[in-house]
């Protein structure tokens, strides 16, 4: 599906940091970042999505095998006897493989977080901002689906053709469905397809398929409480200020819009799910680990149709 916005200049990236901009709209100590924008009333009315209660998840399974590229393998040993079994579990579940949400103290640019505040916040004894139990009551809202691929007409998306800005309004209307403030935006680019028919391909590594920068001021535009995607920042960027440095989308989310990501979602159930229901807005749960301190958690964020 071609379309004529031009991609956006060096000079125009570089605005986007004061374009994108949240720092101060919830006061100077702020925590929760875009999460505020999930008021009790916004949870009632993603309430009323519930109609069959067909639920899917979002997430990828754990295991000790890990992502594409063996990435970040999770721990699992078991210990049984006759009378009880346990069993023990670790994962460091930051980058391409599991399921997990980034907090706001997860990313810095120029040692510079969320709110401005500094890096040097962030020890080895935890985060002093931005710590991922600032969403300790679990995050609750109405979930919509944009299924680029869909809106494309192919498999999935390639690295050579990011997501760009102009889609996500695109793709909503395609499928009758507005996006609204305090929404959680799941993008939908086709990642299982796409490791499938690109076995050499490792995620994480450039080229890599994703979201183009041009989907930041988008994104603030509307106001949304939370980004999900399954193929994150497409890389490379295409601009040296963050192809030197760091993510782009991941530093104007987090650091300035004080956006919480929700990284390497399980999207192609819903897809499923959203195209069989006739429907690609429903209520969604995220509830991450209450762990004081931490720059993410992992999740089994779940959709209720």
């Amino acid at each position: 599906m071609p379309d004529s916005t031009p991609v956006p200049s060096a000079e125009e990236v570089d605005a986007y940091f004061e374009r994108c901009t949240n720092w101060g709209r919830w006061g100077e100590g702020d925590n929760a970042g875009t999460i505020n924008l999930i008021t009790p009333e916004k949870r009632r009315a993603a309430a009323g999505l519930v109609r069959n209660g067909r639920a899917v998840s979002l997430a990828h399974q754990w295991n000790t095998i890990g992502g594409p590229g063996n990435l970040n393998p999770a721990q699992h040993f078991v210990r049984s006897t006759n009378d009880f079994s346990v069993d023990y579990l670790g994962i460091m579940y930051h980058g391409y493989a599991t399921t997990h949400i980034d907090a706001l103290c997860h990313i810095f640019w120029e040692g510079k977080g969320w709110n401005g505040r500094s890096a040097s916040e962030v020890t080895s004894l935890g985060a002093r901002f931005g710590s991922v139990d600032a969403w300790s009551q679990g995050i609750t809202t109405r979930g919509v689906l944009l299924d680029i691929p869909r809106l494309r007409g192919v498999p999935f998306v390639d690295d050579a053709n990011p997501v760009r800005g102009w889609e996500i309004d695109a793709a909503a209307a395609k499928q009758g469905v507005a996006i609204e403030p305090g929404d959680a935006l799941i993008v939908h680019s086709g990642r299982q397809a796409f490791y499938e028919a690109n076995p050499a391909s490792v995620p994480g590594t450039s080229p890599s398929p994703g979201l183009h920068v041009d989907v930041a001021p988008v994104l603030k535009a509307h106001d949304i409480a939370l980004l999900g995607w399954d193929m994150m920042d497409a890389r490379p960027s295409g601009y040296p200020v963050f192809d030197a440095r760091g993510l782009s989308v991941h530093v104007l989310a987090i650091v300035y819009m004080g956006l919480p990501l929700l990284d390497n979602a399980r999207l192609e159930p819903l897809a499923a799910a959203c195209a069989e229901e006739g429907r690609y807005e429903f209520l969604l749960t995220v509830n991450p680990l209450n762990v004081r301190g931490a720059t993410g958690s992992p999740v089994n964020p779940i959709a209720i149709f």
